[in-house]
């Protein structure tokens, strides 16, 4: 039979457009369908703008770092409508460059939402294409609880059309999303108090690493309200009132949900061709990111497996390489290195020290924690603390944890040296670069007491 494509991708973000690209190269008949901007989650509402956030929302303290070494600054003043328009504009400018690149490639790009007929049938409005492959890279959405007044609340889609800073925001939610926002909008001057249902922030993050950021945080003015729920949001006045399980009120301008991420299934017509959802509405497929159909494929975080950009791109493009470039890949999920944009943030690369224990490994710790030079004359009080899970028996690095500044920029090497096997008698011989905190890493010689 003769089909329209080789492959057809629903979802233009990370991991589709990624697929789409290397598979017409391959010399793939390729279409895509996106209903919202291309880029996805992450260029659009995700890691980029807020990333940009970030970076601008560290400028006063900054300045206020620079008086130590010298400098004198007018106090800060924020122009919001100015940054979000040049924020805005590099959106912009990057969903261009998506366009370009899938056009470049040869693929064809439909705007509209798609939904699968059946094997091998995509419907996208009242037009129809059929191909051999179809892959879903529909990614995921913002989810908010079943709570009163919920609907009075903004996800984290909608954070970056805010038009004004709120002087208050409370951020429900203490992984990722929570703990970025809580820093991004204290550095720019809102008064923040983040709610979490656990008793530390970033659950499955190393417990030290967990305990050390919670402590940068509400050194910096930011109030967590840990181990309490938010149980509803009344409107009072101008203001939001919040109450939650703890007892406790807070008057706010914003509550920004930051309750977690579903993959983003519905109204695919998933049902028609008989793929059955996980409990978490995912898409199950196996190693092959195959799903129970033959035909049909997905990927990133639609299948729930680890959300991050880079593993829907490796994705992406490993299913390219297996279907039309004679490839049999498979991922490996292990030893991913990622970062948290706190303030300060994180970097991690490898097993938690409970992981380890509960995989039986008995362990060394090593660990360190300090004032980085900056801060000895700036006069804040921001450390940084660096750890090393280490393997008794075989001497090898389990796992690498940091928080501090460019946590991430450090963390990336580290997890090249995890992934070669790397042992504590390497990091120990080799040289550090100094001065600089990243030479923590390769010097630190006593083990935690245990």
């Amino acid at each position: 039979m003769g089909y329209d494509f080789d492959l057809f991708v629903i979802g233009a973000g990370s991991g589709g457009v990624r697929a789409a690209r290397i598979a017409a190269k391959l010399g793939a008949r390729v279409g895509i369908c996106e209903d919202k901007r291309l880029g996805g989650t992450c260029v659009n509402v995700g890691c980029v703008p807020k990333k940009l956030m970030v970076i601008g929302s560290r400028y006063p303290a900054d300045a206020a770092d620079a008086a130590g070494f010298g400098w004198d600054f007018p106090a800060p003043k924020l122009d919001w409508e100015r940054a979000n328009h040049n924020r805005e504009r590099e959106i912009l400018r990057l969903n261009g460059i998506y366009l370009r690149l899938l056009e470049n490639s040869g693929c064809t790009v439909v705007s509209g939402r798609g939904s699968i007929v059946d094997a091998h049938t995509v419907q996208i409005g009242d037009r129809s294409f059929t191909a051999a492959n179809i892959l879903i890279a529909t990614g995921g959405r913002p989810r908010r609880p079943d709570i009163p007044g919920a609907d009075r609340g903004i996800s984290s889609d909608e954070v970056f059309s805010l038009p004004t800073l709120p002087r208050r925001i409370v951020i429900v939610g203490g992984g990722y999303i929570g703990v970025e926002f809580a820093g991004i909008f204290r550095g720019y001057g809102s008064e923040v108090s983040l709610v979490h249902r656990r008793n530390l922030v970033l659950t499955g993050f190393d417990d030290d690493i967990r305990v050390f950021l919670g402590e940068q945080m509400t050194g910096q003015g930011i109030d967590l309200r840990l181990g309490c729920q938010i149980t509803g949001i009344e409107k009072t006045g101008d203001a939001l009132r919040v109450t939650s399980t703890d007892g406790h009120t807070i008057d706010t301008d914003v509550v920004l949900w930051a309750t977690g991420r579903s993959p983003n299934t519905a109204g695919l017509g998933l049902e028609r061709v008989g793929i059955t959802l996980g409990t978490r509405r995912e898409i199950p497929v196996d190693d092959n990111l195959q799903t129970s159909v033959p035909s049909i494929y997905a990927c990133g975080d639609v299948i729930g497996r680890v959300a991050l950009t880079p593993v829907a791109l490796e994705e992406g493009m490993m299913l390219a390489h297996n279907l039309f470039g004679g490839q049999n890949r498979t991922m490996n999920y292990e030893l991913i290195p990622t970062a948290v944009f706190s303030r300060p943030s994180i970097g991690t690369v490898g097993m938690t020290e409970a992981a380890a224990r509960r995989a039986g490994h008995q362990v060394t710790i090593y660990r360190s924690s300090f004032r980085q030079m900056k801060h000895t004359i700036s006069g804040r009080n921001e450390r940084t603390l660096m750890k090393l899970i280490v393997d008794k028996k075989t001497d090898v690095v389990l796992g690498c944890h940091m928080v501090g500044d460019e946590a991430g920029e450090i963390i990336q090497g580290l997890g090249v040296a995890l992934k070669a096997g790397a042992t504590k008698a390497i990091f120990d011989d080799t040289i550090g670069i100094h001065p600089t905190a990243a030479e923590e890493f390769v010097t630190m010689r006593t083990p935690v007491a245990e």
